[in-house]
């Protein structure tokens, strides 16, 4: 059976981007060929690409990534036969980078068109070139957007709480819940009453 006939393998990764407002592309170096690639690896059993590009991108870049609109597919034939990755525009979350799984020698950040030129793979090359301008120019746009690129303070939102409910003014007929209240309210007053006079009669 030729390459043609087989089945392609699934993958998925990102364009994983740092520093919103001057947005650098991450590109990595695979250990066993030293070749520079974009974050990416093949799909797990049961996995769903988006859970596989995220994964993927985490593990080669070491940082959390936050995954936002989806870019396209890159199908070609590689050593082993046919393959289709699928592509997210990602956001490294800012930190210290953690390990970088085994396969994966080296991480660079690297503005769009350094980050073209780096890439060993011509079917990469041609998908960052392609994708890579509309990607920054929406990472830098969300950056733009948020309250620690305009120099001021993250709000901290307080857990919401249902508050109490109020009672009606004097013009507007009760709600059927606050009609039980009172009718129970009534109903418990007139018992301790009747337990009170029996009590007294004793």
């Amino acid at each position: 059976m030729g390459k043609s006939a087989r089945r392609p393998v699934q993958a998925a990764g990102g364009i994983v981007l740092r520093d919103g407002l001057r947005p650098l592309v991450a590109v990595v170096q695979r250990r066993k060929d030293g070749a520079w690639v974009l974050p990416k690896g093949k799909l797990k059993p049961h996995e769903t690409p988006l859970a596989a590009a995220k994964r993927e991108a985490s593990e080669e870049t070491g940082h959390d990534v936050i995954v936002h609109e989806f870019l396209g597919v890159i199908s070609y034939v590689g050593n082993r036969g046919p393959k289709v990755a699928h592509f997210w525009r990602m956001q490294a979350v800012d930190g210290s980078a953690g390990k970088l799984m085994h396969d994966i020698k080296a991480v660079d950040w690297l503005p769009l068109k350094a980050a073209v030129e780096r890439l060993s793979l011509p079917h990469e090359q041609s998908f960052l070139r392609h994708v890579g301008r509309k990607a920054v120019e929406d990472a830098r746009a969300s950056a733009k957007m948020t309250p620690e690129a305009q120099g001021k303070a993250v709000p901290v939102v307080a857990e919401l709480v249902d508050p109490p409910r109020p009672a009606p003014p004097p013009h507007l007929p009760a709600t059927k819940p606050q009609q039980r209240w009172h009718a129970l309210s009534r109903l418990a007053k007139n018992w301790q009453a009747a337990v009170g006079r029996i009590w007294r009669a004793n």
